[in-house]
């Protein structure tokens, strides 16, 4: 049976250990000569040192004992000093030598005073705080009224280290995890990874190890990059979330020290994900910035913007999503065999969806399981299908913290429009369609990065269709839709708008969502006259929201009752703008004609009466639904007696008096 190269390491380096460990026992015995007035015995460790020179010599790589006094720069009493704590642990007769040794027998435990009497080339600089023993927490101080008569202990991940056994220490789990991340890298990636090895490569043995801060979106692609540059040196790479970091100075000073004992026992690189921290948490920016500039250690830091620091190098890379080329090659790749089949579905997703190679795996893997088990009478047809619809569940995680989403129900049939506005809404959902063809193939996005998003204003009165259409156009392009809330968007506080429309426009990307912006010009106003610094920072706020409109490679539906509140550089910028008229007689027929859905009853409703009722679509719906409710309490159908209640109650809502004209022979 041939035995692995690891286990034949793991038994020398147990019987290094053990040499290593009797010559300090024979140091011991020597010392309990000594107090006992005994004569010592000339030559009793030839034979531990022999089975050292031995051991050392049969060694395939250094031992863990030599690497950590190596890694931590011991001196040769220092060594002595973590051997005699570990021989308690692993040996049974340190403790009756211990208390021997010290002519106590309570004592049966190693202290400074044992270790100054007993090992040679002792020194009491071993003892200092800020020696390595103390300061990388090798061994730890027991309680007692003097520091050399204190019990000492060698630290459990330490002892185990020695035995060539490590293992993450368990202060850090829950804190640290080993990241392990499959996949390759995709072109624009791996240039990424290749630059990051080379700058640790040029610093290596230099006391100036950069930090390598990842910027960027692409959150994914940043741990596959960090992974691939780790492996590529020989190192492993652990992650760590920015949260879990302890705001008061004196812990996180602690997780660092031990941190670094960690990621210079086992060759460990941290990788410190800030891409999700709050700014508006001053005390947890604190620890990061102070983990930065206090750590020592190998680090690799992850955030959306880049951050600035002072005591410790830093070196930057924009992690950006794949280029579509590198999408296109990885859906094909991943789909193999079927990628042909799909009738163009690959270049459909590309065009709609940027998504990281990671994602993409996730998708292929989500759109098998919602096939049915027998086979489908069109699988390509289904299977594309359901790679859209996990495309679009993937992109929505970051969104539905940050917006609305609404499930689109309205279909074409629903909206009541003139022809001229329904053309426009075909023209635009033509735009999402065709924008691949245009913007790549026919290469307008290579004359112009600006002006590629689509844009639309839909301007009319409260409950004239506007937020029905944006269904409708959901529905059409099948794509989610999100009202973005105002009031989680505009602040105060300057600077900060700005960063939250950020926050939408970038989580909106991945799956090109349709963004709606009810009441734009509460947002979207004039800019005004600069007369002092909030007028200023609007402004900026403004055209921060013009130049984000512009680039946003998804649908941006703006609405407003007011068209004049707008700004006419915003109007400039707006691809498509759509009039949504109050409905006329004939219009509001036709609303009232579909209102309801072929499962409600209905008796002698009057469409031509009902549609002398001059209110919006919107009021319309209402009507029709607390009829409906009125209807289903007096179990029957739903009849004019019922509306013309319902209508009461949704115009004295909206203190608009009712005429005769209106709502004469109703009954």
């Amino acid at each position: 049976m041939t035995t692995s190269k690891t286990t034949t390491w793991l038994e020398v380096n147990q019987r290094y250990l053990s040499a290593a460990l009797a010559i300090i026992c024979s140091a011991l015995e020597r010392q309990v000569a000594r107090f006992q007035g005994s004569p010592e015995i000339e030559g009793q460790c030839e034979g531990a040192e022999q089975a050292l020179h031995e051991a050392a010599h049969a060694m395939p790589a250094p031992p863990a004992l030599e690497t950590l006094c190596t890694t931590f720069g011991l001196s040769p009493f220092e060594r002595d000093v973590l051997l005699l704590c570990a021989g308690m642990e692993l040996d049974s007769t340190f403790s009756a030598l211990c208390a021997a040794a010290q002519g106590d027998p309570r004592r049966t435990y190693p202290t400074f005073s044992l270790a100054l009497a007993a090992l040679p080339e002792a020194h009491w600089s071993a003892l200092a705080p800020a020696a390595p023993l103390r300061h990388w927490r090798l061994i730890e101080v027991g309680p007692g009224d003097m520091l050399t008569l204190s019990p000492l202990r060698i630290d459990e991940c330490v002892l185990h280290y020695l035995a060539g056994m490590p293992y993450l220490d368990e202060r850090l789990v829950g804190l640290v995890e080993p990241l392990r991340v499959a996949g390759d890298l995709v072109p624009s990636h791996r240039v990424l990874a290749e630059r990051l090895v080379a700058t640790w490569s040029r610093a290596a043995g230099t006391s100036a190890l950069p930090v390598v801060q990842l910027c960027g979106d692409e959150v994914a692609g940043k741990r596959v990059i960090a992974a691939a540059a780790c492996a590529a040196l020989g190192l492993n790479l652990c992650v760590m979330s920015a949260h879990v970091l302890p705001p008061a100075p004196g812990e996180l000073d602690a997780l660092i020290r031990l941190w670094e004992r960690e990621a210079a026992m086992s060759a460990r690189v941290l990788l410190l994900e800030c891409d999700e921290l709050d700014t508006a948490d001053p005390g947890r920016a604190a620890a990061v910035t102070r983990l930065i500039e206090h750590a020592r250690s190998a680090l690799i830091v992850t955030s959306r913007e880049r951050r600035r620091t002072w005591r410790r190098p830093v070196v930057t890379f924009d992690v950006r999503k794949p280029t579509a080329g590198e999408q296109r090659t990885v859906w094909q790749s991943v789909l193999g065999a079927a990628a042909p089949s799909l009738n163009g579905a690959v270049e459909a997703l590309v065009s709609q969806f940027s998504l990281s190679e990671p994602t993409i795996h996730a998708v292929c893997t989500e759109a098998l399981g919602r096939l049915p088990p027998p086979p489908p009478p069109n699988p390509s047809a289904d299977f594309a299908s359901a790679l859209w619809d996990a495309c679009r569940v993937q992109a929505r995680p970051r969104l539905d913290d940050l917006a609305q989403r609404i499930e689109p129900a309205a279909t074409c049939e629903d909206l009541v429009l003139p022809e001229p506005q329904r053309q426009i809404l075909r023209e635009i959902a033509a735009h999402v369609r065709q924008r691949a063809r245009v913007y790549e193939t026919w290469g307008f996005a290579a004359k112009a990065a600006r002006g590629l998003g689509i844009s639309a204003l839909f301007v009319g009165a409260s409950g004239t269709g506007k937020t029905m259409a944006a269904e409708v156009l959901g529905n059409e392009l099948r794509l989610d839709l999100y009202r973005i809330d105002l009031s989680q968007v505009v602040s105060k506080y300057i600077g900060e708008t700005e960063k939250n429309l950020r926050r939408v426009f970038d989580a909106a990307e991945q799956g090109g969502a349709i963004l709606l912006f009810d009441e734009a010009d509460a947002l979207f106003g004039k800019r005004s006259e600069v007369k002092d610094s909030h007028d200023r920072y609007a402004n900026i706020e403004i055209s921060y929201l013009l130049q984000r409109v512009e680039a946003y490679r998804g649908v941006a539906i703006l609405t407003t009752n007011m068209k004049s509140a707008l700004d006419t550089a915003f109007l400039r910028r707006i691809r498509f703008v759509v009039q949504f008229p109050f409905p006329d007689a004939a219009q509001r027929a036709e609303i009232w004609r579909r209102i309801y859905p072929p499962s409600t009853p209905t008796e002698g409703l009057d469409v031509s009466k009902l549609a002398r009722l001059n209110v919006a679509g919107g009021n319309i719906r209402n009507i029709a639904l607390n009829a409906a409710f009125l209807a289903a309490d007096a179990e029957g159908p739903v009849r004019m007696t019922h509306l013309l209640r319902a209508a009461r109650s949704e115009c004295a809502k909206l203190e608009k008096p009712l005429t005769e004209a209106e709502i004469g022979g109703w009954v």
